[in-house]
């Protein structure tokens, strides 16, 4: 096995496998995962620096979905109609999946601090500008601004967390900086509801630019640089997505996040579905969070260890709580431990995922994250379209039947892929 160095003596990790001189993806595009910067001294693992990485995890993820328990409040604060209101939420995600490759892309070389920086600058403008805006076009622009410094947060967060950290450590990196998405969706965005209900919904907004102020603070304190990417592993956009292995995992993010997303988002159709009225859908909302939570420190434990078996057992337990939803609808019990399930294994998919498309997309981590950002964003965008179609059609019962065969398709994709994205 080889080391290669950075242009300013940052090491990367071993290179276990390289392709043939022969084969269509360079040494140089393949490369390793970009981690080992200067500031990740032999035995120091960052937490002080990969926590306030989840906190603009825990920001961005807050901010995307908690206008969706705010839309009647929002749509009388700007005078408009309620699914007006709505675009707040489908702005946001357009311009995540706009901006999010090319602007990883073209920021990329550039050291990493200065990018996070003003990634996180440019989100809390676009929060006060909301909270502020008394015009739904100038809110809109702003959300879909919003977006677009999300997805370039998004993309460059996982490389930077592996950056500053010890090689033999990056999965764990990884599982800490991710552990925002599930505090966001169990605390975040039902707190935000709250407060814009109780108060007026400008507030919630108001709070996330303070959260931002204070994460640019600490940021700027407590999180050490790293160098971009060298230029002469730079590879466009195409050929990032040819690299052996990327495809493979934005196939398994899109199959598993399509069949969690639409059991997510309608939850509720489910439980009505199975006579669930001992069950709230805000309880339910806030036990997945939890276990999600468990999730992300079981996958920290272990995915350093045992990256393929983890993410195969992420996707048996979905299929599991799948089946567990239908044969137990009738026992309030059962229904909890499908719940719990279903968000332990999800609590690490972030993680897993975006350690998975790092590894097998080396120096262009960066890039590939941004992909991965932008299929979970279609995920979503499509899971709200077919879960609405599958409630319409068969009934909320047919949710988690939607939940275990999708994830049945990544399992099967993973299993494919052994050899590039999953490797043993």
């Amino acid at each position: 096995m080889t080391q290669a160095t950075f242009e300013d003596g940052a090491r990367e990790t071993p290179v276990a496998a390289q392709p043939s001189e022969n084969s269509s993806i360079s040494k140089e595009t393949r490369g390793s995962a970009p981690v080992g910067g200067p500031s990740a001294p032999a035995g120091h693992f960052p937490w002080a620096a990969l926590l306030v990485m989840a906190l603009m995890g825990f920001l961005l993820i807050a901010t995307e979905t908690m206008p969706a328990g705010l839309l009647p409040q929002i749509a009388t604060g700007l005078h408009v109609a309620e699914g007006t209101a709505g675009q707040f939420v489908s702005a946001y995600a357009l311009g995540t999946v706009i901006a999010a490759m090319p602007a990883v892309a073209l920021t990329r070389g550039l050291r990493r601090k200065p990018v996070f920086l003003v990634g996180i600058l440019g989100f809390l403008a676009t929060s006060l500008f909301t909270a502020f805006s008394t015009d739904i076009v100038v809110s809109l622009g702003a959300r879909l601004l919003a977006g677009a410094f999300s997805g370039l947060l998004w993309g460059m967060t996982a490389g930077y967390a592996r950056r500053i950290t010890a090689p033999h450590q990056a999965g764990r990196a990884l599982s800490v900086a991710s552990v925002g998405t599930p505090v966001g969706l169990a605390v975040g965005t039902p707190f935000g509801s709250w407060l814009g209900t109780t108060f007026d919904w400008r507030w919630s907004f108001g709070v996330l630019a303070i959260l931002a102020a204070v994460t640019l603070l600490l940021a700027a304190f407590l999180v050490p640089d790293a160098p971009g990417q060298r230029a002469g592993t730079r590879v466009p956009l195409a050929r990032v997505f040819a690299i052996p292995g990327v495809a493979v995992v934005l196939g398994v993010i899109v199959s598993w996040m399509l069949g969690h997303n639409m059991m997510y988002t309608y939850i509720g159709s489910y439980l009505r579905g199975a006579s669930r009225d001992d069950l709230p859908v805000g309880v339910a909302l806030v036990v997945f969070g939890a276990a999600a939570i468990a999730g992300i420190v079981i996958t920290g434990a272990l995915i350093d260890k045992g990256l393929r078996r983890l993410i195969l057992l992420s996707l048996g337990s979905f299929m599991l709580a799948g089946v567990i939803f239908i044969v137990g609808q009738g026992s309030l019990v059962a229904v909890l431990a499908a719940i719990v399930l279903w968000g332990i294994a999800f609590g690490g998919a972030a993680a897993q995922l975006q350690t998975a498309i790092s590894v097998a997309s080396g120096e262009n981590a960066d890039v590939a994250n941004s992909m991965l950002g932008v299929a979970f964003n279609l995920a979503i965008f499509a899971a709200g379209v077919a879960g609405a179609v599958v409630i319409t059609s068969f009934g909320g019962m047919f949710l988690p039947a939607a939940l275990a065969g999708l994830a049945a398709v990544a399992l099967v994709t993973a299993v494919a892929g052994r050899r590039t994205a999953f490797p043993t």
